[in-house]
Order: C-alpha cells, then sequence, then structure tokens
C-alpha cells in the first residue's frame, strides 16, 4: 500500500487548516445548499487537487436525476459528491439518494458533505446493494480534524491515481471483525491451535471440538480474553500506517426500492 508521505501530510494539513480558517465559521451556519456548494467546491479543488471542469463534473446527470458532483480521472468515474446544506446533518436518506446514482454508473466511493461534516462510504456491489461507511469527520471538532488531516488525504486526486484509497479500502475490509473472524474457522488455523494444545497440554485434540471452542469465541465477547504479551511488543519493527479508522462501522445500508 501506497502510504502517504509526513511531508505529503504536513503539506495537505496546511491546505485543510486554511480550508477550515476560511470556511468554518459561526457566520456560515446557516448558509443554503447552493452557497454550501462554494465551500465545496473549494474542498474539491484547493484541498483535493481536482480540476474543475475536466475533472469535476457538475450536476451530473443520471438517469433522469442529478448528482451534484462526480469526480472523473482518466475516463472512470471514481466519487459521487453528495452536498447538503450547511445547515442539516447528513443523514441516511441522502446517503441512499447517492447511492441509487452510484449503483446506476457503477461508481465505487461515495461522499456525502454539507462543507463542515464529510462521510465517505464504499459501494458494495453485491444482491443487495450495500455501502460500508469506511470514515466520517466533523471538521469544525478539534480532535475529528486532527484524524481528518490523516485519513481524508486518501481521497486526493493523486492517492486516488496512486491507488492508495482502493489499497486502504482492502486493508479496511479484511480486518472487519466479521470478515477477519472468517480466517479463524480456517484448516491451518485449527491445525495450529491443536499444536499449541498438544504442546500445553501433552493431550491430542480433535478438530471439530476445537472448532467448536473457536466458534464460541466468535460469537461470544469475552472481556476477559486479552494477549498476555502487549501486541505492540510483538512487532519485530515498525511499519508505516495511517489509521484504519477513528469511527465505529455502521452496518450496510440497503436500497429499498
Amino acid at each position: 500500500m501506497s502510504i502517504p508521505t509526513q511531508s505529503q501530510v504536513t503539506q495537505f494539513t496546511a491546505k485543510l487548516k486554511e480550508y477550515k480558517k476560511r470556511y468554518l465559521q459561526k457566520r456560515y451556519g446557516d448558509l443554503d445548499e447552493s452557497a454550501t456548494r462554494i465551500m465545496v467546491n473549494s474542498l474539491l479543488t484547493e484541498v483535493l487537487g481536482y480540476t474543475e471542469l475536466e475533472e469535476i463534473k457538475t450536476e451530473y446527470q443520471i438517469r433522469g436525476e442529478y448528482a451534484d458532483y462526480v469526480i472523473q480521472l482518466a475516463r472512470k468515474k471514481h466519487f459521487v459528491v453528495e452536498v447538503k446544506a450547511v445547515q442539516l446533518d447528513l443523514s441516511e436518506k441522502h446517503l441512499r439518494q447517492s447511492m441509487a446514482y452510484a449503483a446506476n454508473e457503477g461508481i465505487d466511493w461515495i461522499i456525502l458533505t454539507n462543507g463542515w461534516q464529510i462521510e465517505v462510504y464504499r459501494m458494495i456491489f453485491a444482491k443487495p446493494i450495500a455501502t460500508k461507511q469506511v470514515f466520517k469527520f466533523n471538521l469544525a471538532d478539534a480532535a475529528d480534524f486532527k484524524n481528518a488531516c490523516q485519513l481524508l488525504i486518501l481521497l486526493t486526486k493523486k492517492n486516488v491515481l496512486k491507488n492508495s484509497l482502493n489499497d486502504y479500502w482492502h486493508r479496511f475490509d479484511a480486518l472487519e471483525p466479521s470478515n477477519l473472524a472468517k480466517n479463524l474457522y480456517s484448516i491451518e488455523v485449527i491445525h495450529f491451535l491443536k499444536r499449541i494444545l498438544k504442546t500445553k497440554t501433552g493431550l491430542s485434540f480433535n478438530e471439530q471440538d476445537i472448532l467448536n471452542s473457536v466458534h464460541q469465541i466468535i460469537i461470544t465477547k469475552s472481556d476477559s480474553v486479552k494477549p498476555k504479551t502487549p501486541i505492540v511488543s510483538l512487532k519485530k519493527k515498525a511499519v508505516p500506517s495511517i489509521p484504519m479508522s477513528v469511527n465505529p462501522a455502521v452496518a450496510p445500508v440497503e436500497i429499498v426500492e
């Protein structure tokens, strides 16, 4: 995975801070949707680095409806961007509207924003079609803003072209507890546990019994089960990384006809 350098994060942070200084003011707290789009234009161009007209398609027509923005690079549509007024909180209704646009165009990513709040979703093209919230931020919140600087950089033109955003998604999805749990049922894991138990007890264990116990671990939350060795000490060397998520993953949202 191509990870932004500290220098790149620093430069991006400066741009995001300038955006915050210019627009995230109380006197702009009741802007209507058309005025909010002026803010979002700045976010897309000056902060994320997309070129107006060429890469930012406004009022993009999709089956008789109009998406606020579609971001397109090298003939590939990467994002549907749905803008709501600053005075409105983003909602599931707004997400469903964007999902319909993305589904009809085969677009992988959705950005919902009111200029202050930013929510990013990945489309799941399955049956039924769903989304997964990858991250969300309120730029007016100091703690959220700090985390936003680390993750929103993945939405920049440079990182989209380097496939950093999709790489991040694959890591995010692989580490989702529900997906990671599936690997615990593999025969390789069962054989590993069988060897560990044999070494510790000198006894042989039935693979099905081990599998049943693993299943109980997965379906039962047990705060008493903690690693004896701190996880950080298991790392052989520091590996550059970015936060996988600063918000709890939300349940997939299905399109309801």
